[in-house]
C-alpha cells in the first residue's frame, strides 16, 4: 500500500467557490474543535484565584478586551495571514518548518543528505537568489554546528509541548464540558459525579481511536457547526438580554485600565486569558488536509465572530450579576431552559476537539519517528484512502492513562488551565522563532522585516508565557517535566543514531573488497534475492562484511537497500526509487535507495519485495538499453580502487519508458514493467553524497531522473524462444540473461539481512554521554519496536547480524 500523496480533500480548482466553501464546512470539524470550545472555561480559569469580579465591571471588561485583542493579533493577522503561507508544498505544522529551513540552509543533522534530493519535484524552494546575496543570516546558521543543534532543540521542544498539549485538550476539555452539571445537582453530589463522568468519556474516546478518524469525521463538522450557532445565539440573547453597551469593552482602553488597576494580579491572570487562542496552531499544523483559503475562510467568516459574540455575551451577562464569584464561567450564562441541550452539544463538542489534538499527537510523532528523533513505535494506518490517517498503539494508550491521571489529580479548571496554557504558548513561541528564520531565508525578506515580526508577536507571546510560569507549583509544572523527559529522549535517540551512522560511514568497505570475493575464498552464491538493509547511502556496510566473514556465503541478487528520510512532506511514488549497480552486471549486486518524505506512508510487508523486484526489473532494461559505455559499470571501473572512484551510475526509477519492447512471454512471472512506445525523457543531473560534520570521500555519481510521458502499462513475461533470440546482439543477451536471474531468484525467495546493534561509549567518554548511550539508548533500544518491524519485516524472512557500535 502506498497512497503517494493523497490528501484528505483535494484542493480545489481555481474559481470552484462550490467546493471552497465545501472544505470550508469540513475544516470546522477537524482544524477549530479545541479553538471553538475555549469559551467553556477561559472566563472560569482568569476568575480563579488572581482577580474578583467588582461591582465597577472594570475586571470584565477589561479581561473582554484583553480577549478580543489576543484573538485579533494571534489567530487573525499571526496565523491566518502570515503563518499559513509558510506552507511546506501545502503542509504546515513545526516539521513543515523546519523542512522549508534545512532546505534553504544547511542545517539540518541528518547525516544522510544527497544532492540528488534536491532534484525531487517536490524539493522546490522559494526563489533560487543568487548565492553572491545569500544573507548573513543564512551564513551564520551554517557556520556554526551549535546553531544546528540548537535549531533542532527548539523544534524538538516545540514538538514536545505539542504532545503535551495533546495530553492536556482532552482533559480540560471534557472535565469543562461535564461541569455543567454543578448547576443542576448539589455540591456533593456534583463532587462525586463529574470526575468518573469525565474518566468515563475520555476512556470512550482513546479506545474508539483504532477505528480511525475518517469513520466517524462525517459527524465531527455538523457538531462544531451546531455548536458554534450554538454559542453565537447565547452571545446575542445575553448582549440584547443584559448589557447592550458591552461592544465598548473592545477598546484597548479598557485593558490598559484592567492592568493598571489590577497590576501584577492581572498579569497572573494572563494565564487564563490565553487559554481563548489555544487549537490556533492546529490551523496550521492541519493545513495539508484542506487549504490556505479554505482555512482563512473558515476562521475569518464562521469561528471568529462566533467566538466574540461568545465572549461578549458571558461578559453582558457577568456585568449585571456579582452575587457569585464562585460560579463564574459558561454554564451560568446559559438560560436554564436551554441548558440540557447545550451541555450534551458542549461535551459533543468538547470530544470533537480533543480528537483533533489526539490524531495530530499521533501524526507529529510518525514525523518524529521518520525524522530518527523518535524510538521506534507501531504505526497502523486506518485508511486506505486518505492519506495520513494513523493510529499508534502504545502512545494511545499512554495519553489515556495520562490523561486519566490529570483529571483525577488536578480536578479543577484552574490546574487543567494553567498547565495547557503554558504547553500552548511554549508552541507558539517555538512557531514564532522558526516561523522569522523562514520570512529571512525562504521568503528572502530582509532582516529587519523577521525582527519586526519576532518582537511584535513574540513580545505578547512571552507576556503570556511568563504569566504562565508564576503558575508553576499549580499545574504549569506538569508540561515542563513532560517535555524535559521527552526532548531528553528524543535527543539521545537522534543522537545515538547520528554517532551509529557516523560509526557505519568510517567503517565501511570497500567496493573492491567485495568484488574479490569469489569461488577461490570458498565464499558461495546462493539462489534468491538478499537486502542488506542499511543506513549508508553509498559504500559496503561493516554488517555485511561480518555477515559474509561468519558465514562465507550470499545471495545470487544482491541488493543494498537504504530506507532515507528526505526534509520534504512527500516523495512522489514515481521518483521514490533511486537505482544503481554495485560492480559490474554480472556480479548481480545492486543498490536501491528508497526516499520517504517525512509525511508519507511506508509501504506493507506484502508489497515491498515485489515493487523492489519490480523498479529493479525497470532499472535493469534501462540500463542495457542505454549505451553501455554511458550508464554502465563495466568492469574496468568496477576493479578501481573505491576511493578512487564512483559507483555506478544512479537512476530514478518510477514509470519507465522503453523502445521496442522485447517479445518475452512467460505466464509464471510475476516482474510488471511499464512500457509504451517512444524514447524515455530523461534529464542528468550530479549526485553526491553529502555527509555533514564527517570527514570522508564524496562519492560522485550521475542521476538520471526520468520523467512520466504517455504511457501503457503491459506485463513483461520472462521466457525466451530460440527462434527470436538468434538475432540479438549481445547486449540484448546480457539484458535476457541478467532479468532470468532476477526472475530465478526471487522466485527462490527474499531474505531481509539487518544489523542487531549494541551501542556502547567509547572509553574515556565523559560520565554524560556513557550515561546517554550505554542506559538511556539501550534501553530505548530494547524496549522499543525492532527495525525488523518498523521495516514490516517478515520474521520467516529475517537474518540478523549482531553488530557492536563504540562511538
Amino acid at each position: 500500500m502506498d497512497l503517494g500523496r493523497g490528501k484528505c480533500w483535494e484542493t480545489p480548482k481555481q474559481g470552484s467557490w462550490k467546493t471552497l466553501l465545501l472544505l470550508a464546512y469540513q475544516s470546522l470539524g477537524v482544524v477549530y474543535g479545541d479553538l471553538s470550545i475555549s469559551p467553556l472555561y477561559v472566563y472560569k480559569s482568569t476568575f480563579a484565584e488572581d482577580i474578583q469580579h467588582s461591582e465597577t465591571n472594570e475586571e470584565i471588561f477589561g479581561v473582554l478586551s484583553a480577549v478580543f485583542w489576543t484573538l485579533t493579533l494571534v489567530p487573525l493577522f499571526k496565523y491566518v495571514f502570515i503563518v499559513l503561507r509558510a506552507d511546506d508544498n501545502g503542509e504546515g505544522g513545526t516539521f513543515a518548518l523546519y523542512s522549508l529551513i534545512c532546505r534553504h540552509a544547511k542545517v539540518s543533522l541528518l547525516p544522510n543528505r544527497q544532492v540528488a534530493d534536491e532534484a525531487l519535484s517536490t524539493y522546490k524552494l522559494e526563489r533560487n537568489p543568487d548565492k553572491k546575496k545569500s544573507s548573513r543570516v543564512k551564513l551564520c546558521l551554517e557556520r556554526y554546528k551549535s546553531l544546528h543543534t540548537a535549531l533542532l532543540f527548539l523544534v524538538l521542544l516545540g514538538t514536545c509541548m505539542v504532545i503535551g498539549d495533546g495530553l492536556l485538550t482532552p482533559a480540560i476539555s471534557v472535565f469543562s464540558a461535564v461541569s455543567g452539571l454543578e448547576l443542576s445537582m448539589s455540591k456533593e453530589r456534583h463532587q462525586y459525579a463529574v470526575i468518573p463522568i469525565t474518566c468515563f468519556i475520555l476512556v470512550c474516546l482513546f479506545a474508539l481511536q483504532h477505528y480511525g478518524t475518517h469513520k466517524v469525521g462525517f459527524f465531527f463538522a455538523p457538531v462544531i457547526l451546531i455548536w458554534l450557532i450554538c454559542i453565537s445565539a447565547l452571545g446575542l440573547y445575553n448582549i440584547i438580554q443584559w448589557n447592550p453597551h458591552v461592544y465598548q469593552a473592545l477598546s484597548p482602553y479598557y485593558m490598559f485600565k484592567f492592568l493598571k488597576k489590577t497590576r501584577k494580579r492581572g498579569w497572573m491572570s494572563l494565564g487564563g486569558i490565553l487559554l481563548c487562542i489555544t487549537g490556533s496552531e492546529a490551523m496550521f499544523a492541519d493545513l495539508g488536509h484542506f487549504s490556505y483559503a479554505a482555512i482563512q475562510i473558515a476562521f475569518t467568516f464562521l469561528v471568529y465572530p462566533a467566538l466574540i459574540l461568545a465572549y461578549m455575551g458571558q461578559a453582558a451577562y457577568l456585568s449585571q450579576h456579582h452575587d457569585d464569584n464562585n460560579h463564574i464561567g459558561f454554564y451560568i450564562s446559559v438560560p436554564r431552559s436551554v441548558r440540557l441541550p447545550v451541555l450534551i452539544i458542549a461535551i459533543l463538542a468538547s470530544v470533537v476537539g480533543s480528537q483533533a489534538i489526539i490524531s495530530g499527537t499521533f501524526s507529529i510523532i510518525n514525523q518524529s519517528q521518520s525524522l530518527g528523533c523518535f524510538p521506534r513505535v507501531k504505526v497502523i494506518h486506518t485508511s486506505d484512502k486518505i492519506h495520513g490517517q494513523i493510529y499508534i498503539p502504545e502512545i494511545n494508550w499512554m495519553l489515556m492513562i495520562l490523561c486519566i491521571a490529570v483529571t483525577i489529580g488536578f480536578r479543577d479548571t484552574k490546574h487543567m488551565g494553567n498547565a495547557s496554557g503554558l504547553a500552548v504558548m511554549a508552541v507558539m513561541l517555538v512557531t514564532t522563532c522558526l516561523t522569522s528564520l523562514v520570512i529571512i531565508l525562504c521568503w528572502h525578506k530582509p532582516p529587519v522585516v523577521a525582527l519586526c515580526f519576532l518582537l511584535f508577536f513574540g513580545s505578547i507571546e512571552l507576556l503570556y508565557f511568563s504569566s504562565s510560569l508564576t503558575k508553576f507549583t499549580e499545574g504549569a509544572w506538569l508540561p515542563i517535566l513532560l517535555a524535559l523527559f521527552l526532548v531528553t529522549v528524543m535527543f539521545v535517540w537522534h543522537y545515538a543514531t547520528v554517532k551509529k551512522y557516523e560509526y557505519d560511514l568510517h567503517n565501511k568497505v570497500s567496493l573492491e573488497w567485495l568484488l574479490a570475493l569469489g569461488s577461490s575464498l570458498g565464499i558461495a552464491r546462493v539462489p534468491g534475492i538478499g537486502l542488506v538493509f542499511t543506513d549508508l547511502t553509498s559504500g559496503i556496510p561493516a554488517n555485511f562484511s561480518r555477515f559474509v566473514t561468519n558465514l562465507p556465503a550470499f545471495h545470487r541478487v544482491l541488493v543494498f537497500v537504504c530506507v532515507k528520510s528526505v526534509p520534504v512532506p512527500y516523495v512522489p511514488p514515481a521518483e521514490r526509487y533511486l537505482m544503481g549497480r554495485v560492480g559490474p552486471p554480472a556480479h548481480r549486486s545492486y543498490r536501491c535507495i528508497v526516499r520517504y518524505g517525512y509525511r508519507d506512508v511506508h509501504q506493507d510487508v506484502d508489497s515491498f519485495e515485489t515493487e523492489l523486484a519490480a523498479r529493479l526489473a525497470d532499472f535493469i532494461r534501462y540500463d542495457w538499453y542505454q549505451k553501455q559505455g554511458t550508464n554502465s559499470c563495466s568492469e574496468d571501473d568496477a576493479s578501481r580502487s573505491y576511493e578512487s572512484s564512483s559507483e555506478c551510475r544512479l537512476a530514478v526509477i518510477g514509470n519507465v519508458v522503453l523502445s521496442e519492447p522485447p517479445a518475452y512471454d512467460n505466464e509464471e512471472s510475476e516482474l510488471a514493467a511499464t512500457v509504451s512506445d517512444g524514447l524515455p525523457t530523461v534529464q542528468s543531473v550530479q549526485q553526491a553524497s553529502v555527509s555533514d560534520g564527517f570527514q570522508t570521500v564524496q562519492s560522485v555519481s550521475d542521476v538520471i531522473e526520468m520523467r512520466s510521458v504517455e504511457m501503457v502499462e503491459r506485463r513483461v513475461r520472462f521466457a525466451f524462444d530460440e527462434s527470436e533470440t538468434n538475432g540479438e546482439t549481445d547486449i540484448e543477451k546480457q539484458l535476457q540473461e541478467e532479468l532470468e536471474d532476477l526472475l530465478a531468484a526471487q522466485q527462490a525467495g527474499t531474505a531481509f539481512i539487518l544489523g542487531h546493534s549494541h551501542v556502547r561509549a567509547k572509553q574515556g567518554s565523559s560520565f554524560l554521554k556513557k550515561l546517554a548511550i550505554n542506559f538511556g539508548y539501550n534501553f530505548l533500544r530494547r524496549n522499543c519496536r525492532g527495525p525488523d518491524v518498523a521495516l514490516k519485516v517478515p520474521p520467516v524472512s529475517l537474518l540478523e547480524v549482531g553488530m557492536v557500535y563504540v562511538v
